[in-house]
């Protein structure tokens, strides 16, 4: 403003500028599309927009929730993770049947499990960080291993009678009047566990670094390999703990649960905005994408639309979100 300018004859903000630093806010996006799905269905049913039916998507989406953890760290690195809904299906079986079908102490078999579920991230990750395979073809194939392991090792039998100690997660406590599970807050503890690691740490720099540009990764001396593999072994365990809560959410040891939930952790992934190019995305944004499903699934839910419809909808909001990505990232390589 200059000496001869009054607050009244100043020249006004630019609202387009204004409205584009807005749109181009961290996750507003995804923001946006909650704000506006509870608007809807807090109008279509009055039970919606209540603290037990909030509690229940939360519930409803924590293993997918932490299984997009994994996903979106590997998903960073620029690969992609198809095995995650098996290898989760497969370490749901192993603890379970070592409990109790094996008279395996409840504790050592959720090590086991884990032990398990973090093998398979180290194979996916030294076939595509030392084999040099894509990370598409590697984790289709470790998806067959993982799915016909699980039927083989199960039987094909559903394992219930399951020891207190498994089922922990499916506790509730109070909140209010809410009644809320430790295992959604667990799913949040992860949440929070891998936004720190990300963006306060030299190891979560290094992620982006590789996904970003893999090469200028290691001339800068970053281990890429070591990267790759640490992510990968990493996600595998998640997925271990992923199939602790699906333990506990279901009760029994379903070695058909989970087996679809590969394409849920990636739709989570895209709809929070994380970049399937790599190097670009936070854990906060797949949160919300998390959250975003389990809102609209559960909001056509009560206004009694079927699943089948459900899925649809869900397919074009991923087949968007990418076509959102898509174009951002040619507007910045103008």
């Amino acid at each position: 403003m200059t000496a001869t300018e009054t607050p009244e004859t100043a020249p006004p903000q630019d609202k387009t500028s204004l409205i584009s630093r807005v749109l181009s806010l961290p996750n507003f996006g995804p923001i946006a599309a909650i704000v506006i799905a509870v608007i809807i269905f807090s109008a279509e049913s009055n039970r919606f927009l209540t603290g037990g039916n909030f509690s229940l998507i939360v519930q409803q989406v924590m293993e997918v929730g932490t299984l997009a953890i994994g996903q979106t760290l590997i998903i960073l690195t620029a690969g992609i993770d198809l095995s995650n809904g098996a290898v989760m299906a497969l370490g749901n079986i192993a603890i379970t049947k070592l409990a109790v079908d094996n008279g395996v102490p409840p504790l050592l078999a959720i090590v086991l499990g884990l032990a398990l579920t973090a093998a398979f991230g180290l194979v996916n990750g030294a076939l595509v960080s030392m084999v040099k395979l894509p990370p598409f073809i590697v984790t289709l194939g470790t998806y067959g291993v993982a799915f016909a392991l699980t039927h083989i090792y199960s039987g094909e039998q559903t394992i219930s009678g399951l020891p207190s100690m498994l089922t922990f997660f499916d506790k509730t406590f109070p909140l209010g009047s809410t009644d809320i599970t430790y295992g959604s807050v667990a799913m949040l503890v992860l949440f929070a566990i891998a936004w720190y690691v990300l963006r306060q740490t030299s190891a979560g720099r290094h992620i982006y670094a590789v996904g970003n540009n893999p090469e200028a990764a290691r001339l800068s001396g970053i281990n890429t390999r070591r990267v790759l593999l640490g992510v990968y072994t990493i996600a595998g365990l998640i997925y271990g703990l992923a199939a602790l809560l699906l333990v506990a959410r279901t009760g029994v040891g379903d070695p058909n649960a989970g087996q679809t939930d590969n394409l849920d952790s990636i739709t989570a992934v895209v709809l929070g905005g994380t970049s399937l190019f790599g190097g670009r995305g936070s854990v906060i944004g797949t949160l919300l994408g998390a959250l975003i499903v389990g809102i609209i699934r559960n909001g056509l839910q009560l206004m009694g639309v079927e699943a089948i419809y459900q899925t649809l909808i869900t397919g074009i909001l991923v087949i968007a979100a990418v076509a959102v990505d898509q174009f951002n990232r040619r507007r910045q390589q103008r």
